[in-house]
């Protein structure tokens, strides 16, 4: 009866493994713009408020529809205790597969870096069409949403930017433009409500 049980459970270790790999694969879109407008930054007046040690400031009221390029999750470095992950995304023509399909993007370490080829549009402007963004869910609802989603989704989050402090000193700014590259250019994302597709 043991040896039954040895290939039936390897069966089912197999299928688990590879339906783990299946829903962590990008989700293929045809050529077409899925995400044309630009993300939309108010002024806001929200007062600040904490989550566990950190203090959360809002800086600007944020409203974006884009296309997920990549998703990276953190568990171990100093901000993952209140950002577990961080979503690439894209409008315009980088919501587009057709001129995708020409970048080849990586994240790691909180940063985002995308790779042109020679037929590439324009790195200025496809860096204009894309941000990376530090998502802090605002519930385990929006968590568990946040955490299903996979590159090739489109995705409609709403909330604030904002910059986060702790009283030992630690400090973590958002970017209010989407006109900077490099160091401190990602948005620090208070996430309210998400919508996926």
């Amino acid at each position: 009866m043991r040896d039954f049980w040895k290939p039936l459970l390897a069966i089912i270790v197999c299928c688990f493994g590879i339906a783990g790999m299946l829903s962590g694969r990008p989700i293929e879109r045809p050529p077409g713009v899925l995400a044309p407008d630009e993300p939309i930054q108010t002024p806001t007046d929200a007062a600040p408020f904490s989550i566990g040690e950190f203090r959360i400031a809002p800086q600007a009221r944020f409203d974006i529809s884009a296309r997920v390029l990549s998703v990276e999750p953190y568990r171990v470095d100093g901000g993952a205790k209140l950002s577990p992950i961080d979503f690439a995304v894209g409008w315009g023509p980088m919501s587009d597969s057709a001129v995708l399909s020409h970048f080849r993007i990586k994240q790691g370490s909180r940063f985002f870096t995308i790779y042109p080829d020679e037929s590439a549009i324009d790195l200025g402007t496809a860096l204009l069409g894309a941000a990376n963004m530090h998502l802090i869910p605002a519930s385990q609802r929006v968590r568990k949403q946040l955490e299903s989603v996979r590159a090739g989704n489109v995705v409609q989050l709403t909330g604030y930017l904002v910059n986060v402090s702790r009283a030992d000193g630690y400090t973590w700014n958002t970017s209010l433009t989407r006109k900077d590259t490099g160091a401190g250019a990602c948005e620090l994302f208070y996430v309210e409500e998400v919508a996926v597709r």
